[in-house]
């Protein structure tokens, strides 16, 4: 088979001559037109510290790639800050920005030909965003995580991203005064790399490498550390394996790897937006993972890493006692991981695993299994009569099992924040907040703020929230969200109403409105549906192709041309 399946058809033969002089421009040697021709997709971009470095590993992949017989050539796509834009209009955009992300990747890997892509993200959504253009372009690929960040340190202890959004809490709470705010504020974000928890972006780093699309231990290096520079050279070096092997993303990617993510996330009690991503992606890959799966999983996997936003340490602590390669061998070693499956390596994890030693005796990270956090997952899937195809709960168990509570309702994110601000919120209620579903929003926002501000004003064992949009993996708390049906398309959250009981029961696995069936059923009779809120640009295009929260807001699924 040939290494050069598609750059051939781009440079190969006397037509193909104004190719050749174009991509001389740009530094093509003579000899390069005979080499695989390599895409690197760098996330670059100044508007975060995320990805504020994902050039500078670009080009440590580009020399892992020219090194070892290939020709690199760098490209960039878009990303966006969520927390920069979390609680404002523009934060409507961040899931979109996992679609345009995926979108733009295809297009350039597709339209230039390229034997094979290294993907280099480093913030949430543009990670699943490449892992889904890897996936449709199905060519010889890897991923790398561009790293976490380190912590910023305030009175003695570490303080991250989150920190400053529940900081604002306090501060509306007189906990803390302005001085306090700002010196958390210019603390807590000390340089480059990705939030510092086990938030959203390092629990699907986690997961990408479960699946078997990143190198071993690429998903918990630091941003800056001469690790994070020689995983991005390996990665070079390792996408000519791949091509000289023709193994792709889809010959990877099985039920059993996905299980594997799944399985580790668990562990770790990483974001609920892993469900969301790991749906979009199985989408993706034609496989048939779903909300159920994370259930069947979590009943017989226990969380036992100790991290923020629920635990006390941060990634960097993982880091420095070994990854998350040892958690992977003792998840084999106890049969709760698939060993055959296939790897970037070319490798199974099983083998991949064979020669890693176990964390150190003193370290409290990463815990035994008989010595749980939590004995089963923390994902948990809830249905009921508020959410009859699914919701997403994050329940750490420190926040007890069950909340009934007095319904407090607000059709935006912004309106029940001011609440929770200005007192209005109080012990006892259940936070309600529609009209932020994938279509809805349009988009889907996390609540970190009002999550964040719950527990800065010290309510965070007192009051629940419910949501059709989602929450930040920084968010912690009695939280439901991703609620199916969404409020936009007439879900039974649209007809609550301020003084309903509601209740949250995770032992059940249930979300429920409680009262008589038949006024639900007149409430409902009574709803219209509001006017879209954008009827042009990117969001209304999302908004008109986009699935449910419950398998994956995707926008490729299902598409014809009537």
């Amino acid at each position: 088979m040939s290494k050069r399946k598609f750059s051939q058809q781009v440079v190969d033969g006397a037509d193909r001559a104004p190719s050749r002089a174009m991509l001389r421009a740009v530094g093509f040697e003579t000899a390069d037109f005979d080499k695989p021709q390599i895409g690197v997709a760098s996330t670059w971009s100044m508007v975060t510290p995320c990805n504020m470095h994902i050039n500078d590993l670009a080009k440590h992949s580009e020399h892992g790639i020219n090194s070892s017989g290939g020709k690199a050539v760098i490209f960039n796509t878009i990303t966006i800050s969520d927390g920069i834009s979390m609680g404002t209009e523009g934060m409507k955009y961040s899931l979109v920005s996992r679609e345009v992300i995926a979108d733009s990747i295809e297009t350039v890997v597709g339209c230039q030909g390229f034997d094979g892509l290294v993907a280099i993200g480093g913030c949430d959504k543009n990670m699943p965003a490449c892992v889904m253009g890897m996936i449709r372009l199905n060519r010889p690929s890897i991923f790398v995580y561009g790293g976490t960040i380190l912590p910023g340190c305030h009175k003695n202890k570490d303080v991250d991203i989150v920190s400053v959004f529940e900081a604002v809490g306090a501060h509306a709470n007189q906990a803390i005064d302005d001085d306090e705010l700002t010196d958390i504020e210019c603390a807590s974000i000390p340089g480059p790399g990705s939030c510092g928890g086990m938030y959203t972006a390092n629990t699907m780093a986690c997961a990408i490498e479960a699946l078997g699309l990143s190198l071993p231990n690429s998903s918990a290096q630091a941003a800056t550390s001469e690790d994070k520079q020689k995983d991005c050279e390996q990665a070079g070096e390792a996408v000519l394996h791949l091509i000289d092997e023709d193994i792709r993303p889809k010959d990877i990617l099985t039920k059993a790897s996905f299980e594997n993510a799944i399985t580790v996330i668990t562990t770790l009690g990483g974001s609920t937006n892993a469900v969301l991503h790991l749906i979009a992606m199985s989408k993706t890959a034609g496989i048939d993972i779903s909300m159920d799966d994370f259930t069947r999983i979590a009943q017989k996997t226990p969380v036992i890493a100790d991290l923020k936003p629920s635990g006390k340490y941060t990634m960097s602590k993982l880091v420095e006692i070994g990854g998350i390669t040892p958690l992977l061998k003792r998840l084999l070693d106890a049969g709760l991981l698939h060993g055959d499956a296939l790897t970037v390596t070319g490798k199974t994890m099983a083998q991949n695993l064979a020669a890693v030693t176990d964390y150190p005796a003193d370290q409290d990270v990463i815990l035994p299994f008989d010595q749980p956090i939590k004995s089963t997952g923390h994902l948990v899937v809830c249905y009921g009569n508020i959410a009859p195809k699914g919701a997403v709960a994050k329940i750490s168990g420190k926040e007890g099992l069950s909340f009934t509570g007095t319904a407090r309702v607000y059709n935006s994110e912004e309106m029940a924040l001011n609440a929770i601000l200005d007192g209005t919120i109080v012990s006892g209620d259940v936070i309600v907040i529609r009209y932020e579903g994938p279509k809805g929003g349009p988009g889907m926002r996390e609540m970190l703020s009002p999550t964040s501000a719950v527990m800065g004003k010290g309510l965070g064992k007192d009051v629940s929230l419910i949501t059709d949009g989602r929450f930040s993996g920084g968010t912690h708390g009695f939280v439901v969200g991703h609620i199916t049906p969404e409020a936009y398309d007439g879900g039974v959250i649209a007809i609550i109403e301020d003084g309903d009981e509601v209740t949250i029961n995770a032992d059940t696995q249930e979300v429920n409105l409680n009262i008589d069936p038949s006024i639900i059923s007149d409430r409902l009779s009574r709803w219209k549906k509001p006017a879209p809120r954008y009827t042009n640009g990117v969001l209304a295009k999302y908004a008109a192709l986009v699935s449910t929260a419950s398998e994956g807001a995707t926008t490729d699924q299902n598409l014809s041309i009537n």
